[in-house]
């Protein structure tokens, strides 16, 4: 096992992982969702409780304050991916809720029959489905670029099949299967070039390493709370600031409006305009926390260690013959693996046995599977709480596997 790994890690900040008697878990299924460190759980306990009132509408003190709080997040998000304003941040539920939006918002207003979306054969089914919706609606065309033989976007091909139909591009910034990391601003300048637009789902990345919208060049960028370590219930949408006020609302109600009448309603401007109702104030609250954590540890530092552990897992598990592993070597955070004549249920049912827990299924990915020639495939994925301790269980676990089915 390689040396560097630490075994201490940041697990103690996370209650979920303390050990219990009896019990160690090596949770490696973070690409699904992240744990949440003791200061994120004491945040939201705190907004739960003596911090907690309405936002946007009181005129007492404590929605006041509860309102500074929740707006001080969106512009900590702007500064965290390198946006240039806090209006520029839209709270939704999460980076699904954010894809539709554009769907809806963007495509559905932009977009004209004949007009091509370009996706990529790797992407999770939130930026799929968003896209074939909008397909049957408005007789858009969907394009599907091709993958290199180890796992990444083909980005030449991609370029290649831009063309003056092409309106929108959009990719997975990382593949939540294999890990792959995506050339975005090579893709964001040749999809400029054609005047078409970029969206960047940015949820296996933002965990992973340090995301500024700016350099990247792209024109919306969307992401989830929960894999950053915060909570369920909370996800962003970036756009340019142009985009957002040419965007209709996509929700009706209180909060996004300027004035009502029976007449006629005016809306309010970006981004409250896309917040209609009671925003979930202690999820925002709780994302701060969040991105307040992963800062002080830095993304840098994040990104050194989940990259030492991808290599730790692929030369462990390359060790079985039976084994068969996906994605590039310089995958981030994530590590897909078959084991021969064993499905992928059953090597998770038994690994789950030894208290190693692993994602096993399609992932939300069913074209790429069917792409790798399989029903699923297992996946360990990594955090910052994990170590060298959790990588010799997994191949303790799979050799157990492997023995169990002879």
């Amino acid at each position: 096992m390689n040396a560097h790994l630490p075994h201490a890690s940041h697990r103690a900040d996370f209650p979920a992982l303390a050990p219990k008697p009896g019990e160690d878990w090596a949770y490696l299924d973070t690409a699904a969702t992240a744990q949440k460190p003791q200061a994120v759980i004491d945040a939201i306990t705190r907004a739960y409780g003596v911090d907690y009132a309405t936002v946007h509408r009181g005129v007492y003190e404590r929605s006041a304050t509860m309102t500074q709080s929740f707006e001080a997040v969106r512009a900590k998000v702007a500064d965290f991916i390198g946006a240039a304003s806090a209006n520029e941040i839209v709270f939704t539920r999460g980076a699904t809720e954010s894809i539709n939006m554009v769907a809806q918002a963007f495509g559905g207003m932009q977009l004209k029959r004949g007009d091509h979306i370009l996706l990529t054969a790797l992407e999770h089914h939130s930026n799929i489905v968003p896209w074939q919706m909008l397909r049957g609606a408005l007789g858009l065309g969907i394009d599907v670029a091709p993958l290199t033989p180890d796992g990444k976007i083909d980005t030449d091909a991609l370029i290649a099949m831009i063309g003056p139909r092409t309106k929108l591009v959009s990719v997975a910034h990382v593949s939540n299967v294999l890990g792959s990391v995506a050339d975005v601003r090579r893709i964001a300048d040749a999809a400029h070039a054609a005047g078409a637009k970029l969206l960047v789902d940015g949820c296996q990345a933002v965990p992973r390493m340090a995301v500024d919208v700016a350099a990247l060049d792209c024109d919306f960028y969307v992401f989830s709370g929960h894999k950053l370590y915060g909570p369920t219930g909370i996800g962003v949408l970036w756009a340019r600031p142009e985009l957002l006020m040419r965007m209709p609302p996509t929700q009706g109600g209180g909060a996004m409006i300027e004035t009502v009448t029976f007449e006629a309603t005016t809306y309010a401007k970006p981004p409250q305009r896309f917040e209609a109702g009671t925003p979930h104030i202690v999820g925002v609250i709780g994302l701060g926390a969040a991105i307040d954590y992963v800062s002080s540890i830095g993304l840098d530092a994040i990104a050194a260690h989940e990259a030492r552990l991808v290599k730790a897992t692929r030369a462990a598990l390359a060790g079985f013959d039976r084994v068969q592993l996906y994605g590039p070597e310089d995958s981030a955070g994530i590590v897909s693996f078959n084991i021969e004549g064993v499905h992928p249920h059953d090597v998770g049912t038994i690994l789950d046995e030894t208290g190693v827990a692993i994602r096993a299924g399609h992932h939300c990915a069913q074209p790429l599977m069917a792409l790798l020639g399989v029903p699923a495939t297992a996946r360990a994925s990594f955090g910052i709480y994990n170590n060298a301790s959790d990588i010799e269980r997994l191949a303790v676990g799979i050799a157990r596997v492997i023995k169990i089915f002879g």
